[in-house]
């Protein structure tokens, strides 16, 4: 077994099963208990495995922390103040609490790490994970307090009980081995377009056209019943270091996740064109760019990185 940090072995140790879940899957749900990507107005809300309505987790203090975690999640705003910088929450770009196909399930995703990452150059734990999404996705380093913004790490309260509540999706999948549901949500290497023919201009047409209805024409989301989308751009969004700031990230969430209720019926070349056009918009700086990427090429479509190290 791969080391990992003491918390994430300690949930493990409490709720991991030996061998992979064999029970039937509804028939309503993809593999993994995930929402379907294609997803229809009457499950496109749905969680399936909520841990505040889960009878048999118990009342344990790591089933407090997971439940805890699972708040967050929903509204770091809210639980998480002191490192969340933004209007985003987690489900932005985890759909369904984590559990919707393609739409970035971490439905066993803690047994993938530890994992080596490109842009930091050296192994995370799933708690460095989530310490590089309050940085980057939910821009921690924007908060303001009284001597700076706060910074999360490791073994913040609010980063091992995000990381109680993942290991808990985990529980029943064996360390290591790929899922086939992780890493669908992409662009194909063969559809990916250069980064130097993609046209601003386009990008909006299309937009104003597909998007802008729950977006909004000025990307900071319209209020539709009690739901509302994530801002898109601006300093209530996701800062320049956090990965949908790259081109090609994005357009594949684009290309899998949206329009919402709808999901799959932009082209690759149209998800590529609005993402790119979104990441030409003004948004927050993330300060510490300079130390990503220090062993790795930067990727070519991580255009907020200027630098001759380019793939």
């Amino acid at each position: 077994m791969r080391q990992r940090s003491f918390f994430t072995a300690a949930v493990f140790a409490a709720i991991m099963v030996p061998t992979a879940l064999t029970a039937q899957e509804p028939d309503t749900l993809a593999p993994g208990g995930l929402i379907p990507a294609t997803t229809t107005m009457e499950t496109a809300w749905d969680i399936p495995r909520n841990p505040l309505t889960d009878t048999t987790l118990g009342s344990s203090p790591l089933a407090a922390e997971i439940r805890r975690g699972f708040e967050i999640f929903i509204d770091p705003a809210g639980k998480a103040p002191r490192y969340t910088g933004n209007a985003l929450t987690c489900g932005n770009c985890h759909l369904n609490a984590g559990q919707r196909e393609r739409g970035l399930p971490l439905v066993a995703a803690a047994t993938a790490f530890p994992e080596y990452n490109k842009r930091q150059g050296r192994i995370l734990s799933l708690e460095d994970r989530i310490v590089g999404c309050f940085l980057r996705s939910l821009n921690a380093t924007g908060t303001r307090r009284r001597g700076g913004a706060q910074l999360p790490t490791p073994a913040s309260s609010e980063v091992l009980a995000l990381s109680a509540y993942i290991t808990w999706l985990s529980a029943g999948y064996p360390l290591g081995r790929d899922v086939e549901w992780r890493g669908r949500n992409v662009i194909p290497r063969g559809k990916l377009l250069p980064v130097a023919s993609l046209d601003a201009g386009t990008g909006k047409a299309l937009y104003l056209d597909r998007c802008a209805n729950c977006h909004g024409e000025d990307g900071q989301g319209v209020a539709i019943g009690d739901k509302k989308a994530g801002p898109l751009w601006g300093p209530r969004s996701w800062n320049d270091g956090a990965g949908a700031a790259r081109v090609y990230t994005l357009a594949g969430m684009i290309r899998h996740d949206m329009p919402y209720i709808d999901p799959g019926s932009l082209s690759d070349e149209e998800a590529q064109q609005i993402s790119f056009f979104i990441n030409t918009m003004p948004r927050p700086v993330f300060p510490y760019k300079a130390k990503d990427f220090a062993t790795e090429a930067i990727p070519a479509d991580a255009i907020y990185y200027t630098s001759h190290r380019r793939k």
